[in-house]
């Protein structure tokens, strides 16, 4: 019998865990073009930065044990871009493809939806990533650009792929957040 997942917000305690399931995406995937991994006390002023401007990190939790997380984070530093998220979105390597990703995305699309963001971009590294450009199409993503041949990882040239997601009105209304 598996044991129920349980995702819940992030905690300062869960960061030493999930910097470890990020290392392995650093070390051997295409998903992030992180070369070097971030510590422990790096990924914890990431997490603060992102909860001071509001916007949800978010772990998935089975047996006490941390096996992903998801967090948002703004797109661009610069005020006029406050409305619009980026998602992130990582499952330890051995966890992956039973439907963790999916259910840790949903939560953040609703967590980020109902904090006022109005528009939701994925920068997913690798055209190639079907897993990841998968996961956000079933969830109601779209295409809207590749970027050809712009980082160099694992000794090969990868582009990055660029979906777009409304929440909410999107563009159909003036946000509801302050920036």
């Amino acid at each position: 019998m598996t044991s129920p997942l349980l995702i819940r917000p992030c905690a300062h305690g869960d960061i030493a865990a999930l910097a470890a399931v990020y290392a392995w995406h650093v070390r051997k995937g295409t998903g992030t073009f992180e070369l070097e991994a971030p510590n422990a006390q790096q990924l914890a002023q990431r997490h603060q930065q992102a909860k001071f401007q509001g916007w949800p990190w978010l772990v998935a939790e089975r047996a006490s044990q941390m096996i992903g997380y998801a967090c948002a984070q703004s797109f661009r530093p610069r005020a006029a871009f406050g409305h619009c998220v980026e998602d992130s979105v990582y499952v330890a390597a051995n966890c992956q493809r039973q439907g963790t990703g999916r259910l840790l995305l949903a939560e953040l699309i609703a967590q980020c939806k109902a904090s006022g963001a109005t528009q939701m971009i994925a920068v997913i590294g690798d055209a190639a990533n079907a897993g990841s450009i998968g996961l956000h199409r079933a969830l109601g993503f779209e295409p809207a650009g590749l970027l050809t041949a712009v980082g160099w990882k694992l000794e090969r040239w990868l582009d990055v792929v660029l979906m777009q997601r409304r929440l909410g009105m999107g563009a159909e209304s003036a946000p509801r957040k302050t920036v």
